[in-house]
Order: structure tokens, then sequence, then C-alpha cells
């Protein structure tokens, strides 16, 4: 059986397919067509139920509840990986943030997400690509950035500052790991398909972990101009336990993300269950 699936071609999501996708470990009779497109790109393929399995910010992942499902594996949560807010300038108050014009990796990511929990008077955004959102920056366009993903080790060799560590923040407020994104399969499939591909996933992270230069020529392919030692940094940072299985841990601090977005009308009530099994194996 063929599913589609999509994930960025980011060094943490290609680390964690590779084997998957190269049948390199038992996929149960699955094969998979891929598709490669940035995180906010994903969200908007799973509001239009596009894919079968995707890679989606947990924040989008609250409009797409009806029709997809959590897995257990393959998730993106950890302590120190949130996004960051920069500015050009050497400081910035955080009581200036809500005047700021902002530009975000994307209405419906995580990082969205943390910034309106932070700051909810900062209303002042601007979407652009998240690789982008420096140059925004250098360029005048916007005031502050909010930046994800390898950006993190870049921005400082371009002269900007850091203002506030979103994940610090969330941190300290929830004293869980953070959950940037996830990957869901469509509720409507049955059963044992979505067993079937939670289980090979998972073999694919462990895979990854037990052989980390197998993909390397994989990872790096989609990883453009990025150094090797800035690909090892990200993979390090976003690929650990929580990718294998959630976990007690990890089911918390979804779940507490969820929670507070809504308390905080972020999100849209759902009567539907967030992940696909119960049991924390």
């Amino acid at each position: 059986m063929k599913l589609s699936l999509g994930f960025s071609p980011c060094p943490n999501d290609t680390f964690i397919f590779d084997a998957l996708i190269h049948q390199k470990i038992d996929t149960e009779g699955l094969d998979f067509e891929v598709f490669y497109d940035d995180v906010e790109t994903l969200n908007q393929k799973a509001f239009r139920k596009e894919l079968d399995i995707t890679k989606l910010s947990f924040h989008a992942f609250a409009y797409a509840l009806n029709d997809y499902v959590l897995l257990d594996s393959g998730s993106a949560l950890g302590f120190g990986v949130g996004p960051l807010l920069i500015s050009r300038m050497p400081e910035t108050s955080q009581r200036e943030i809500s005047n700021l014009r902002i530009g975000i990796p994307g209405k419906f990511t995580t990082a969205n997400f943390l910034l309106s929990v932070a700051f909810p008077e900062a209303v002042n955004k601007k979407e652009i690509l998240f690789s982008e959102i420096e140059d925004s920056l250098i360029k005048g366009d916007i005031d502050l950035g909010l930046i994800i993903h390898e950006n993190r080790f870049t921005y400082q060799d371009k002269g900007l500052n850091k203002v506030l560590d979103l994940g610090e923040y969330w941190e300290r407020k929830t004293g869980c790991a953070i959950p940037l994104g996830g990957i869901v399969i469509k509720r409507d499939l049955p059963e044992d398909i979505q067993l079937k591909v939670n289980r090979a996933i998972r073999r694919s992270v462990e895979f990854a972990f037990a052989n980390p230069k197998s993909g390397l020529t994989f990872i790096k392919e989609h990883a453009q101009a990025m150094q090797e030692e800035v690909m090892y940094k990200h993979i390090e940072l976003y690929v650990n336990k929580y990718s294998i299985d959630l976990g007690f841990e990890g089911r918390k601090a979804v779940q507490l993300l969820f929670d507070i977005a809504l308390e905080k009308g972020i999100i849209p009530k759902t009567e539907k269950n967030i992940f696909l099994t119960s049991s924390l194996k």
C-alpha cells in the first residue's frame, strides 16, 4: 500500500525518515510517496487534507484534529529548542514588543502560538518564510523576527540579537518540554494501517540513532548550504527520546499546550482525541 507522506527538508526530519523511505527497516508492506515542504506549507496541506501522513506544527494540529490523529513517534519536543525573538538592536525592552512589527514563520506555527501566549497584545505580525526572516530584519522590513530551525545557530553571525527565548518562557511557565511539531495520520485510514505506520516510524528513528551516518548523503542533499556542524546541532536539538515515543512526559506536554491554547481562546474546542494510542509502551 502506498501512502502520501509530507515532512520538511530540515535535518531533523530527514534524519528521522531516511530509513523509512529508503526501506532500511521493515515497513510492513507500506510504501511512501514523499513531499518535502516547509512546516507552514505542510500545515496548509493538512488543513486541505492533502496528505495521508504529515509533519505539522502542534498549533496547526489543533485546527486539523477532526481529520488527523497524532502518532507516538516522530515528534519534535524538547528543552532548549524553542523559537527565539530577535532584533537588530542590542537591547529591546519586552514592554515594547506589543507595539513592534514582528516577522513570524507562519500563523499556525507553534512559534506564533507561544508568541501569542507570551504577548497576546502583539498583533502587528507579518508572515515570512522562516529562512527569510533574518534578512527581512536586517533590511528593516520588520522590527523583530521570530526564528526557528537552523536560524537559532546563525542569527548572531549576522549581527542580530536575542530579545527572548520563547522556549525558556514555556519551560518556566509549565516545567514541560516544548512541543514543536508532530507526525499525524488521517483518522479515516484503517486502524491497522495507522498502527503499521506508527511502528514503522519508530523503527526508522531507532535505526537512525543506531546508525547516525547512514542517512548522511540524504540529509546533506536536502540541507542545502547548511554546514555539517550546524546540521548535526540541528539533529541533536530536535531529535530525542520524544521522537522515538512521546511517553507520559511528551503526552503531558502536548496536552498542556492544547489546554492552555483552549483556555486563552487561541484554538477551537474539539471532542476528538489527540493521540492514536493510549498505551505508553
